[in-house]
């Protein structure tokens, strides 16, 4: 045993089977850790162990993957940020991690060279999504600018981690107007040494959609757990709404702009703005980052508006499925007062639904019809993530000081969906 390292390929003999898989690093002593060929790792307790065989895993030096290029295929950019799509194995830990090169990406993934030629690769980060801010949505914003702008170049693809891609997306769909081209938004549930790994058919799909007429902000992923086929979503009105399923990302309130095969037939579904790639895209990436999400729940206490009043200019509050916060004298706190005072002082205070799906409607009831009066704004099947993108985007324009309401309630990028769709 003292004779195996992390990462070299090994075959143990246990009492009741034989496993074979690559040696990794084990943070309890008396376990031995193994990467099987499905991607899973596996702990062998050590007093299980009869026999270790160690096949040497040699360590290769990396050498840099170019790209391949192919005549009469259009050419693309892509933006890489990190993620799961962005990382690899790490044999010593068993765990994932970011990609040095960032042709790399193509040396997993090469099935992309069959639909697209490969332009300009541009790394201006490599962040989960969790650890990205709005000056990673400005920037990113300003790449796509420049890319879009060039004639040469047919669409964008931006490769990105899961679990706060929706905000990405919805910045961007604020930021690009006047859009030209596709700008798709992909990634990954599952690294690349898995082999259920998604991220071939979504860079696959995603290839297609960059060099397809829908120009969008859109996101392209798979749309079943099968590898049957990929949705192109719009980037306003999509949502993870799985942890780890590979068709973790829904179309919210709306439909997909289309289905994409691995064969490149694309099936469309509602209406888009098509490509023209004579226009020019205009760059809108002001942002004012005083704004905030709150949850509403049972029995919260209303003074935490007092400190979001003081420091934040904006705030979104997740409230019942029509849009409602506890507003009766029934109830341990009313939260009327604090919201008047908060808004008269300054404060703007927008609904979103906690539902997700539906639309809000202060009429129904009484609770409603008086926020309402006190001058909240209820914005409709907006989801609550892109309904904070945008109250910074519109917040951050101080010609617009006299017309929030007017400007949050302006369907600017498909944020709203008059006909709401399953």
């Amino acid at each position: 045993m003292n004779e195996a390292k992390p990462s070299d390929i090994v075959k143990i003999n246990t009492v009741k089977e034989e496993i074979q898989g690559i040696l990794l690093e084990s943070s309890e002593p008396g376990i031995v850790l193994i990467k099987l060929k499905s991607g899973y790792n596996i702990g062998v307790k050590k007093e299980d162990i009869t026999n270790i065989g160690v096949a040497k895993h040699e360590a290769k030096e990396e050498k840099k993957h170019e790209l391949k290029e192919k005549k009469n295929l259009p050419y693309i950019d892509i933006i890489i940020t990190g993620g799961t799509i962005s990382s690899r194995i790490d044999y010593k830990t068993g765990g994932v991690k970011w990609l040095t090169n960032p042709e790399e990406l193509f040396k997993f993934y090469p099935e992309i060279f069959d639909v697209v030629n490969v332009r300009k690769i541009e790394m201006p980060f490599m962040k989960a999504s969790e650890n990205m801010s709005a000056g990673d949505w400005q920037k990113l914003a300003e790449i796509c600018e420049k890319s879009l702008n060039d004639k040469e170049v047919k669409g964008i693809i931006i490769t990105h981690g899961t679990d706060f891609l929706h905000y990405t997306s919805s910045a961007l769909s604020f930021f690009l107007q006047n859009l030209n081209k596709p700008v798709v938004l992909t990634y990954s549930q599952r690294s690349s040494d898995r082999a259920s790994s998604d991220a071939s058919l979504n860079l696959k799909c995603a290839a297609y959609a960059a060099v397809s007429d829908m120009a969008e902000v859109m996101l392209v992923g798979h749309a079943s757990i099968n590898d049957d086929f990929c949705y192109a979503m719009p980037g306003t009105k999509v949502r993870k709404m799985h942890a780890s399923r590979r068709d973790a990302f829904k179309a919210i309130n709306a439909r997909p702009f289309a289905k994409i095969f691995p064969d490149g037939k694309i099936e469309k579904l509602s209406k888009h703005n098509l490509r023209d790639d004579g226009k020019k895209v205009k760059l809108d990436n002001e942002f004012n980052d005083k704004v905030a999400l709150l949850k509403f729940y049972p029995g919260q206490d209303p003074e935490i508006l007092d400190y979001y009043g003081q420091k934040y200019h904006g705030i979104i509050i997740e409230a019942s499925g029509l849009g409602h916060v506890a507003v009766s004298e029934e109830a341990k706190h009313d939260w009327l007062p604090k919201i008047k005072k908060a808004i008269d002082n300054g404060l703007i205070i927008c609904m979103a639904g906690q539902t997700i799906y539906g639309r809000l409607d202060p009429r129904v009831y009484s609770p409603g019809r008086s926020l309402m009066k006190a001058g909240v704004i209820f914005l409709e099947d907006m989801l609550a993530e892109t309904a904070l993108v945008k109250l910074g985007f519109v917040l951050a324009h101080r010609e617009w000081k006299n017309k929030i309401r007017e400007k949050m309630l302006e369907n600017m990028a498909g944020e709203f969906n008059s006909r709401l769709e399953e």
